[in-house]
């Protein structure tokens, strides 16, 4: 359970956050949205214990800024921007495993899950790996323990397609016994993954709603999309995506169920080319 009551916090004569009152229960996987500036990354920053504020935070009880070691041992954080680490992999891992009192192998399962090779990463500095690569790691660091409280902020944005998939099966394993909170200034991106959304605004909840299930998070669509020509952008755009064609006319691949509304979104940007769109729920 967390709770926020009268939250503000101000930098300099800026209010960031005014008054905000929310409460979060076990299950339930929230989207919190907004633009640039709306307060959703201040409030995360809050409830890890990271910053100074009126009101108060509580976690099962307890304030996160006075049992700061006890409570991160239950959450698992991913950054929207990471950290610039100069450690090597396998020591990060190592160092947080202990300071999480979790078990080092699982977070490497984990790494090797979304694709990457530990053994070939480990003695590489994090800083000096590539944006897929550092998000990919700061995922494994907190889904590869029994974290209670998942917060992301914007977690999927530098994964590749059949990584996301990775991680949306990774969720899914973990929904009923854990509260997620995930941040993005698009409801597009996240709206398959949660059950409940809060907007902010200027530091303010404008909108706090239950959503529907986004259904089955290991579903897989096939795809065929057609377009009236041959066109170099779109052709790089969908390749990203994993689809291919023999005329480059005609695309075929398969996307993860949760991602249907991202790859409409990129599709979109294409209307005037794309002739058909075939989405079919993968059988088993």
């Amino acid at each position: 359970m967390i709770e926020f009551k009268s939250l503000s916090k101000n930098f300099g004569k800026v209010e960031v956050l005014k008054k905000l009152d929310l409460s979060i229960k076990k299950g339930e996987r929230i989207a919190l949205v907004g633009s640039n500036g709306a307060g959703k990354t201040t409030l995360i920053r809050c409830l890890l214990g990271e910053y100074v504020y009126t009101g108060s935070v509580l976690i099962d009880g307890k304030i996160p800024r006075d049992y700061r070691t006890d409570v991160l041992k239950h959450i698992g954080f991913v950054p929207q921007i990471s950290p610039p680490l100069k450690i090597p992999v396998a020591q990060l891992v190592s160092f947080v495993a202990n300071l999480c009192e979790s078990e080092e192998q699982k977070i490497i399962d984990m790494i090797e899950q979304l694709g990457l090779d530990f053994e070939q990463i480990k003695a590489q500095p994090f800083v000096k790996l590539s944006g897929g690569q550092k998000q990919k790691i700061l995922i494994s660091i907190a889904l590869g323990r029994d974290a209670d409280i998942l917060i992301m902020d914007e977690p999927a944005a530098n994964l590749d397609p059949d990584a996301r998939h990775i991680f949306f099966n990774i969720l899914a394993s973990k929904l009923k016994n854990s509260i997620m909170l995930i941040s993005s200034h698009r409801l597009d991106e996240v709206a398959p993954l949660v059950n409940r959304v809060i907007e902010m605004d200027q530091g303010k909840i404008v909108l706090d709603d239950k959503v529907d299930d986004g259904g089955d998070m290991n579903t897989i669509l096939t795809s065929v999309v057609g377009t009236r020509r041959d066109d170099p952008a779109f052709a790089k755009a969908i390749k990203h995506w994993g689809f291919s064609s023999e005329n480059g006319t005609q695309w075929a691949g398969e996307i993860p169920g949760p991602d249907r509304l991202r790859f409409l979104g990129v599709l979109s940007r294409y209307a005037a080319l794309i002739t058909s769109i075939h989405l079919d729920e993968k059988k088993d």
